[in-house]
């Protein structure tokens, strides 16, 4: 997996696109609508446009959605990019890619992959916005995200409901230095 520094921290410059967990089970393929939204345990898609999203079920399983050596980013730590990026109302230029009307000034390459509604298993604004899962939920049937959209720089931090599909990007797991990077 390639990784750029940004900060302190060493993230993946891709989204996730795995179909096994670490402990290398099958994570379950759902292409079904209807199946979609009966989900409550681990699944993930591939939309239209190719990206591979996943409910929260995956995100938060035991056997590790995230390859060895990686993580999936807590709350506070999309938080810490944020902020090292400019702040909340900033940083989303510096995610995107060119293509998406950013300037992918901090190599994250971020991509509008669009989600997978709970409720009715329809994919949704592919192109026009992506979101990102933490590995935080809020305490209820939700859990913390963050959200790109093309009509603006901001960074959007929100929570939503564990069974929709968004992406999932990782951060490397290791040690800190102390040299700040971008």
């Amino acid at each position: 997996m390639n990784t750029i520094k940004i900060g302190l921290q060493e993230w993946a410059t891709e989204d996730l696109k795995v179909t096994k967990f670490r402990n290398g089970e099958d994570i379950a393929l759902v292409t079904d609508n209807k199946e979609w939204t009966e989900l409550t345990t681990s699944a993930y898609c591939i939309a239209p446009n190719g990206h591979y999203l996943y409910n929260w079920y995956a995100v938060n399983d035991p056997r590790g959605l995230a390859p060895e050596g990686f993580h999936v980013p807590t709350d506070e730590e999309w938080t810490e990019l944020t902020d090292f990026l400019g702040g909340k109302h900033a940083a989303g230029k510096k995610m995107k890619t060119e293509e998406w009307g950013g300037t992918n000034e901090s190599g994250f390459s971020a991509l509008p992959g669009g989600f997978r509604f709970y409720y009715n298993g329809a994919f949704s604004l592919e192109g026009d916005l992506g979101n990102w899962w933490s590995s935080i939920a809020d305490g209820t049937a939700n859990a913390w995200y963050r959200n790109l959209t093309s009509d603006n720089d901001n960074v959007y931090r929100n929570y939503y409901y564990q069974r929709n599909g968004f992406s999932v990007r990782c951060l490397q797991t290791a040690q800190r230095d102390t040299d700040a990077t971008l």
